[in-house]
């Protein structure tokens, strides 16, 4: 029986995938796609090898976007979407179970011309299981909240240029190797004041790999506990 309900819901979930198109800074909406690297497709990243588990496919140039001012300690929404509209169907489909993470790295120059590759990733933000009795996800708060999820960018990180990775993981068919479905965007932004920390890292590719229990994962087996991948949040 568990079997035939993760084949219907990945055969009734296949193509319902989605993309990062707003960012918002203290409650002011920046407008669609603005600062983001936008992936040719809404298409996931499926290997945690790839470089484009960094910021998603054609991901690692950023010369033709824009760049986002943010005070550091400012309040940030990521909004994300399955088609390039608000309104008429969920944001993400119900059935993408899974976590929600934020990193942001910091560019030796403009974030415009940063490929987010090495040891740079900071994690800041991750939220996935909330609630085992009800089987409840982060993914679930996301989409009944119009596919927005909130941060505060931490006050000590030092003002510059940073890319700002918002993640959602998709763990429907994760009981498989290469099953986890990244939904990845990064957006090219400018922190404003801030101060002087050091934050932990890690390299995106390097931090997941394909057998982490955060990664491989049937979720349709009562589960009880989940540890996203990536280490723990720096919160500053």
């Amino acid at each position: 029986m568990k079997s035939a309900l993760v084949l219907l819901a990945s055969t009734a979930i296949a193509h319902a995938h989605f993309t990062l198109q707003y960012i918002w800074v203290n409650g002011a909406d920046q407008g669609h796609n603005t600062a983001l690297r936008i992936p040719p497709t809404n298409n996931p990243v499926t290997s945690v090898t790839s470089a484009d588990v960094a910021c998603n496919v054609n991901g690692q140039s950023g010369a033709s976007v824009s760049t986002v001012s943010i005070p550091a300690g400012a309040n940030i929404t990521l909004e994300w979407h399955q088609h390039d509209q608000r309104t008429g169907e969920d944001a993400i489909s119900g059935g993408h179970k899974g976590p929600a993470q934020v990193y942001i790295a910091k560019a030796p120059s403009t974030a415009a011309s940063f490929n987010g590759q090495g040891t740079v990733w900071t994690k800041i933000y991750s939220s996935g299981l909330l609630n085992p009795s009800s089987q409840q996800w982060a993914t679930d708060v996301i989409n009944s909240n119009g596919g927005k999820h909130s941060l505060t960018i931490p006050a000590s990180l030092p003002a510059g240029e940073y890319l700002l990775r918002g993640e959602i993981i998709a763990l429907h068919v994760a009981q498989s190797s290469g099953g986890a479905q990244f939904y990845i965007g990064c957006a090219q932004v400018k922190i404003t004041g801030g101060g002087s920390a050091n934050p932990p890292k890690v390299a995106l590719p390097g931090a997941y790999k394909a057998t982490d229990p955060g990664i491989l994962v049937n979720i349709y087996n009562n589960l009880q506990s989940y540890t996203a991948p990536g280490g723990a949040v720096w919160s500053g």
